[in-house]
């Protein structure tokens, strides 16, 4: 039961890590990281309030939030070169092992050459009046 537990957490924290990093979260966390180190770190040379100005007045970069920027830009410019094309296929090929050729979905796609429906329904039973 331990195991099955454990197991689930750790499937949780998988989709929970994949959806951030999805979304560009991992940009936010290092960013956030950054901050935190420069103000400590500028917090040793001038008050708490300076020191906090140097770290957010964008003119003081450290090297994590250059990389952070040049991260943050090259997925912008994949980003832009992606080509967003229609999807069509058909799952018939691939279903036809699991299920019998009366059951079979077909998919229709919006190509004028595409197959005829193989399965029609049949009609419903007249309803008594």
């Amino acid at each position: 039961m331990l195991a099955a537990s454990v197991r689930a957490k750790v499937a949780q924290l998988v989709v929970v890590f994949t959806l951030i990093v999805t979304i560009g979260g991992h940009w936010a966390i290092l960013q956030s990281a950054a901050w935190v180190g420069m103000a400590v770190s500028y917090a040793h040379d001038a008050p708490l309030a300076d020191a906090l100005v140097k770290t957010f007045d964008g003119r003081h970069p450290c090297r994590i939030c250059e990389a952070v920027r040049a991260g943050k830009n090259s997925e912008q410019k994949q980003d832009s070169l992606k080509v967003n094309g229609k999807l069509e296929w058909s799952l018939a090929p691939a279903m036809s092992w699991v299920f019998p050729r009366e059951f079979r979905p077909i998919f229709q796609t919006s190509d004028a050459s595409s197959p005829a429906r193989e399965f029609v329904p049949p009609t419903p039973p007249p309803r008594t009046a």
